[in-house]
């Protein structure tokens, strides 16, 4: 575990009690069972189901970045401000931290994440709109905990990046959520949206738990504006955190899975108590695992920016001839317009141009599209090393989610060997392991539609990296052609790097340096490059 997994001072945060709470003082939990819920209609209709278990007295723990209180989770009168208030209702306790938002006008959610706390509130929950952030910042972690006191065989925690929002209820064939959000027009009347949450059982729920309660008991305002402070109190709005019940026990082991809390917090003023300089650990647990890649790195994300967080990619490929890195994102922006655009592909040309000129033709970038040809948004955060470590979260690869907003993830490495040749990808001989080649084989089937029985030869590396780059080139020729004849199989199409000229960088930069991609760091760690 050493080895893959960042130490209580690696973390860098000695404030916090998430590593004080393990025996021995670890930074990560044993015996956890971790399930991949790939796209929100394998999430959304579990968490239904666990929800519905809740009986009175049960603890429902919840945050968000976006909230509709009309998502369906799975068909009519499964709305979520329903379905959080009936269990509000018959006793539960709902609890909730949603970001406050920026003002709806600027394409944020200030209203919907709103109203989503009124509902809840009303019927007995408590729901924070939480704008304790750096200015231009956010609360951007996805994640949801259940507890059952009496009854801790049940406890679960969903961790990931699908928000309780509109666009999220897509499955593996694509073709998007009948409750749509504003999109780009490339994207269509149902924009399609890959994604993925995990469901975590075992003593990592407690874990979870503890980012909530700290987050839950800082004692700052959540909201430091008078305006809008007297507009929420004219509107009865709930502006201070109740107490929450003594905090159980961990739940028992019960799987083979280790898992570690990755979490991103600025360093602001007021200072978080549980991170008064911040937290970086989701970058620092990146590179650490980075630097022990040999054979392949796997990436999808939603962005993929700024060259000096890629510097731990470049660098591995520069250090290691065999490293071979593939990464899935969106083709096109989630919006439209000649102002929004380019500052979304500053920092993108930036990376793209410095992995590939670290690793040639050892790199690979894919966009992906339904069998319909519409392109599909890929809002995935997941990062995959060696077969051996993986990572499921809220955080993107770029310098906001690894310095400035909130995040969560989950690192997880397996007990389980996998006996598949090559056993062994890593430098350190650890070898394969169940979650994370089993997590990459299952979205590589769906990227190159394949049964997933027939991806066994995807286990070496080589083999996965050529038959994405054939795939893609397929289907590339295909529409090269003006889509004549039988559609080849797979959704996967090369992404070319984004060329902005000298003009357009001139002022796209300046925005997207200041609000698209800013840096919660202190002076000291911006002198330093260092996370």
């Amino acid at each position: 575990m050493e080895q893959w997994f960042l130490s209580a001072e690696e973390r860098g945060n000695d404030w916090t009690r998430l590593d004080r709470d393990h025996p021995a003082q670890l930074a990560w939990t044993s015996g956890n069972d971790v399930e991949p819920l790939i796209h929100g209609a394998r999430y959304l209709p579990e968490l239904l189901r666990a929800i519905s278990q809740l009986r009175a007295n049960d603890l429902l723990l919840f945050t968000d970045w976006r909230g509709d209180p009309d998502q369906r989770l799975d068909g009519p009168d499964t709305e979520v401000s329903r379905v959080l208030s009936d269990a509000a209702e018959r006793g539960v306790l709902v609890k909730g931290l949603v970001w406050r938002s920026h003002l709806d006008r600027l394409a944020f959610s200030e209203q919907q994440n709103r109203h989503l706390g009124e509902e809840i509130n009303r019927a007995g929950g408590e729901v924070i709109r939480d704008m304790r952030v750096r200015p231009g910042g956010s609360h951007h972690q996805k994640f949801v905990v259940l507890r059952h006191p009496g009854r801790p065989e049940l406890d679960v925690a969903f961790v990931g990046g699908i928000d309780l929002c509109h666009s999220r209820l897509d499955d593996d064939r694509h073709r998007g959520d009948t409750q749509r959000q504003p999109m780009a027009k490339i994207y269509g009347e149902r924009p399609p949206w890959h994604d993925i949450q995990v469901a975590v059982r075992g003593p990592a729920v407690g874990d979870v738990e503890t980012v909530f309660r700290e987050r839950w008991q800082d004692p700052a305002p959540p909201n430091r504006n008078p305006l809008s402070n007297l507009a929420d109190r004219l509107r009865g709005e709930d502006v201070s955190a109740g107490r929450l019940p003594r905090q159980a026990p961990p739940p028992e082991p019960r799987g083979t899975k280790h898992v570690q809390l990755l979490r991103t917090y600025p360093q602001k003023r007021p200072a978080f108590p549980f991170a008064p300089e911040g937290e970086r650990s989701v970058a620092r647990g990146y590179q650490k695992v980075i630097s022990l890649a040999r054979s392949l790195i796997y990436i999808e994300d939603q962005y993929f920016w700024n060259a000096e967080v890629v510097a731990s990619f470049t660098d591995a490929l520069a250090r290691t001839p065999s490293l071979r890195l593939i990464v899935v994102l969106p083709r096109y922006p989630d919006q439209d317009g000649r102002l929004s655009e380019p500052p979304n592909l500053v920092g993108r040309q930036e990376a793209i141009d410095a992995v590939r000129q670290a690793g040639g033709s050892r790199v690979a970038f894919y966009g992906i599209e339904n069998l319909a040809g519409i392109p599909v948004y890929v809002h995935a955060k997941v990062g995959i090393v060696d077969d051996v470590w993986a990572c499921v979260g809220s955080d993107n690869i770029n310098r906001r989610s690894w310095t400035h907003d909130s995040e969560l993830a989950c690192a997880v490495l397996d007990d389980t060997p996998d006996h598949r040749e090559p056993k062994v990808l890593d430098r350190i001989g650890t070898g394969a392991r169940r979650f994370a080649r089993e997590l990459r084989l299952e979205l590589a089937a769906e990227h190159l539609d394949r049964p997933a029985a027939s991806t066994d030869e995807l286990c070496d590396p080589e083999v996965a990296f050529d038959a994405f780059a054939d795939c893609a080139s397929r289907l590339e020729h295909w529409h090269d052609n003006g889509g004549i004849g039988p559609r080849p199989p797979g959704r996967l199409r090369p992404y070319p790097a984004p060329q902005l000229s000298r003009a357009t960088l001139a002022w796209a930069k300046p925005l997207y340096l200041t609000m698209y991609d800013p840096d919660g760091r202190g002076r000291n760690l911006r002198r330093a490059h260092a996370f």
